[in-house]
């Protein structure tokens, strides 16, 4: 029987926001540690750390995201790692997203004036305290704008999630499109609400852009 596209059918949709939602926000947090770690490493001063966050970052910088997905899903069981839908894919988006924003902080960490280091340096500080005290306050400022920007790339990513049976927004979208025959009011519900959760934050990322360069 098929059903109408009504009120019930919404509120499922709707129902795959929050997962959307915490998908996007623990993938964003454990994306941000281990980013923050490959943009140190890749501002080391050992070139042998500096080439292995570089690797990194290239490997999933330089591969599609289903793919990564995919690999995680299916390669963790080969190890003896059996891992459900959730945990597969809040691995592989925060691998994903840990090597993006680990580049962009590394770009943010070295667009801070070099004067600032070698005053840093005069002053007898290790790498560790230049870093906490004087290079990173500077650069977090500078890395806002991109860093909200993939955060709204992030958050459309976790569509690809259901390819492994995660159910999200694109998810529930489609099991309803599969049951009322309306896939195009499905599907164009959902898009409408990525636009509601994303472009309050691009316009954000806009507007912090704009100041930071007015004020430099």
């Amino acid at each position: 029987m098929i059903r109408q596209f009504g009120l019930s059918e919404i509120l499922s949709i709707l129902a795959g926001v929050q997962s959307t939602v915490m998908l996007s926000l623990v993938a964003f947090a454990g994306g941000g540690i281990v980013g923050l770690a490959i943009a140190l490493m890749r501002t080391s001063e050992r070139s042998w750390l500096q080439r292995l966050a570089g690797g990194y970052i290239d490997f999933f910088q330089g591969t599609p995201l289903l793919m990564q997905l995919f690999l995680v899903f299916y390669g963790l069981p080969v190890f003896g790692y059996k891992v459900g839908p959730w945990t597969a894919v809040s691995i592989g988006l925060t691998l994903h997203a840990s090597a993006f924003l680990g580049e962009i902080w590394r770009g943010s960490i070295q667009a801070v004036p070099k004067g600032q280091t070698e005053a840093a340096k005069a002053l007898g500080l290790r790498y560790f305290n230049r870093m906490r005290d004087v290079v990173l306050p500077q650069a977090m400022r500078i890395s806002i704008a991109p860093t909200v920007s993939f955060l709204v790339q992030l958050i459309k990513g976790t569509s690809l999630a259901a390819i492994v049976g995660f159910v999200e927004l694109s998810r529930s979208a489609q099991m309803i499109a599969s049951t009322t025959y309306k896939p195009l009011l499905a599907y164009g519900f959902a898009a409408i609400v990525y636009f509601i959760i994303c472009f309050p934050l691009s316009r954000f990322s806009m507007k912090i852009e704009k100041r930071f360069q007015v004020k430099t």
